[in-house]
């Protein structure tokens, strides 16, 4: 019963949606953010996973919803561990749906994290099984009918950003710098030189305003671009190289660690 298996696969007939179904006793989510919403539905066991400042658990049947750039992390609440089927539609599917609905503009917004949705999670499976089963056209349809319900009933405004709410223009300077030096980023001395602070002042202003401090967001931007490389073909070796990991291996241990398989389940799961 310690065995895990994890499936990475993209939606066979919807663009811009991946699904992932998994059981997991020891695997580790690091904090990590995706681009995308994330619905992850409990079959068995828990899941604990930070969010937001909290420690929050999703129990069998209940269903995460996670809205896209919200630092998180992931891992058993439970021995036995859990068992999920999650979604990640990309943001303009979500986006999209919600117009068709007459939703207000804008991206929507999940302000519940954990919910019980019988409904939901009854679709959820049914999309996942479809596309198992290689039925394209059941598991698009199930798609949409799940997601408008979960717009329906549980999406709400997205908060109003404050106007002083932006980051500081040290931090979003150095942002700026890893995204344009990915391969090979400064020292966390010479970054904090380059934007004119204290490194330690640094540390701390980049995790408020990211949810990361500069280390692990440069780890997690790198997984992000390493799995739109995998998708347009590249080969999983000269990826590591392309975005200075180490060798293939360091790639792997960071993209398992975000993704929730290696480089080749992924491909795997990504026909050409």
């Amino acid at each position: 019963m310690s065995r895990e298996v994890a499936h990475y696969r993209r939606h066979p007939a919807e663009p811009g949606v991946d699904l992932l179904s998994a059981r997991y006793v020891t695997h580790r989510y690091t904090r990590h953010a995706h681009a995308t919403f994330t619905v992850a539905l409990i079959e068995s066991g828990v899941e604990e996973f930070e969010h937001a400042g909290s420690l929050l658990r999703a129990a069998a049947g209940q269903v995460a919803l996670l809205n896209p750039e919200v630092v998180h992390s992931g891992h058993a609440g439970v021995p036995e561990g859990w068992r999920y089927r999650v979604l990640y539609p990309a943001v303009d599917v979500v986006t999209e749906l919600a117009a068709e609905l007459g939703a207000p503009g804008g991206t929507p917004y999940f302000p519940d994290t954990v919910v019980d949705d019988p409904e939901a999670a009854r679709l959820l499976r049914a999309v996942h099984r479809s596309a198992e089963a290689g039925d394209a056209l059941a598991s698009s349809s199930t798609l949409h009918r799940a997601l408008a319900g979960l717009l329906r009933r549980h999406a709400a405004r997205p908060p109003r950003s404050m106007p002083d709410a932006a980051p500081p223009r040290a931090v979003r300077a150095a942002r700026e710098i890893l995204h344009e030096r990915l391969p090979d980023p400064p020292s966390l001395d010479d970054l904090a030189a380059m934007v004119g602070t204290g490194r330690f002042a640094l540390l701390r202003a980049f995790r408020t305003a990211y949810g990361l401090p500069p280390h692990a967001y440069l780890t997690n931007l790198r997984v992000q671009r390493a799995r739109a490389l995998l998708d347009a073909g590249r080969r999983p070796a000269e990826v590591a190289v392309d975005l200075g990991f180490t060798d293939q291996a360091h790639l792997t241990r960071h993209f398992k660690r975000i993704v929730g398989v290696p480089p080749g389940a992924y491909l795997l799961g990504r026909p050409a």
